[in-house]
């Protein structure tokens, strides 16, 4: 296995397909998944011509089960360890709902001419949770709710999370995807629990605010108004906001998990954008 070691000792497992000649495209992806979450983008960018490059965050996957480390900071300085590690310039970053955030506080802090452009999909900046400064967030108990179901039963909870509201599939008429069910719970389960539990502190509660306001790259915002996980209204149009040069795209009534469920409306949309 390909693993890069972070400055703690933490070893981070990573895929990379492609000539290394090619411009790299690294994805982030969400939780408590692994960088398997991104194989239909992989492929896909692949017989475009691209380098291709996802990593499993601390915690997930195949990467070190680490007792420490689980936020926005380190998970961003594990990047910088991965693209330092691999010399990745003139990069593209994709991020999917934490994985967007995680981008948005990489590219933020990133060295000049390490990212090209960024793609935030479904993601939860500027930040998820309720309070007088975001009043049209989700309640703290929402996120206290996941914890308490992920302590009681996480493998429950994982089949639970993907066969209604991550996918849509609780919608009427939905068309359900067992195998989608079953690789999230596949990945889900391969990951730490306390990982798991800390990081939902992590994407809720993380205000990237001051991160969009300093990133000066062209970034596009892609979300569907039917996300029942990261809702569209207080964070797609807030993130473009804040952004020097964001677009925002809105995909009427696709789900949180759009990328799996729709990737031929979304693959070429993020192609067209990496091309322009």
């Amino acid at each position: 296995m390909s693993t890069v070691t972070t400055v703690d000792g933490t070893s981070i497992f990573y895929k990379d397909w492609g000539p290394r000649d090619a411009r790299p495209i690294v994805f982030h992806h969400g939780w408590p998944l692994s960088a398997d979450d991104w194989d239909n983008q992989m492929l896909f960018f692949l017989a475009q011509g691209y380098r291709v490059i996802a990593h499993d965050r601390r915690g997930h996957g195949r990467s070190s089960q680490s007792a420490t480390g689980h936020d926005m900071d380190t998970y961003a300085a594990d990047v910088t360890a991965l693209t330092t590690a691999l010399d990745l310039r003139d990069a593209f970053h994709v991020g999917h709902s934490t994985g967007g955030g995680e981008v948005a506080r990489y590219v933020a802090r990133a060295a000049p001419g390490r990212v090209a452009k960024a793609v935030l999909v479904g993601a939860v900046p500027p930040v998820m949770v309720k309070s007088e400064s975001n009043p049209g967030g989700l309640p703290i108990e929402t996120f206290d709710a996941f914890r308490e179901a992920l302590a009681a039963n996480r493998a429950q909870f994982y089949i639970d999370v993907p066969s209604g509201p991550f996918y849509g599939f609780n919608r009427p008429g939905a068309k359900v995807s067992q195998g989608l069910i079953d690789n999230w719970w596949r990945q889900g389960m391969a990951g730490a629990a306390n990982a798991h539990y800390e990081c939902i502190k992590a994407f809720s509660e993380t205000d990237f605010t001051e991160d969009l306001r300093q990133i000066d790259v062209p970034v596009l915002v892609a979300h569907g108004t039917d996300d029942q996980v990261v809702p569209y209204e207080d964070s797609a149009p807030l993130t473009v906001e804040l952004l020097k040069n964001g677009t925002l795209k809105s995909y009427e009534g696709l789900p949180h998990g759009m990328l799996s469920t729709h990737p031929e409306v979304l693959n070429p949309d993020i192609l067209a954008f990496l091309r322009s």
